[in-house]
């Protein structure tokens, strides 16, 4: 027991990478979609079961943004094994330096 115990506390840390690769391959296959309607939706956090992302372009002002983002999360589910929320947070895009 206390070996296995000692392989959970290790796996964490390699899991992070591997849920954000998963994360960052679901926003991609529905990117081209929003990209068609003038919008798109940035990665900024993973924490836990929580998934922050940023809306941008015409995805801040659209009606259906909320059934966008309740898509984006059934499919992160449904690949992650787990139940995760993404949260949207407001605010304009960061400049990259």
């Amino acid at each position: 027991m206390l070996v296995e115990s000692e392989h959970l506390k290790q796996s964490p840390a390699a899991e992070p990478s591997g849920r954000e690769q998963i994360v960052r391959a679901v926003l991609d296959e529905v990117r081209p979609n929003l990209k068609r309607d003038g919008g798109d939706c940035e990665l900024l956090e993973i924490d836990g079961n929580k998934i922050m992302v940023r809306l941008t372009g015409a995805c801040v002002f659209c009606k259906l943004a909320s059934a966008t983002l309740e898509g984006i999360q059934a499919r992160l589910i449904e690949r992650l094994g787990e139940f995760v929320r993404l949260i949207p947070v407001a605010g304009a895009a960061k400049p990259r330096h």
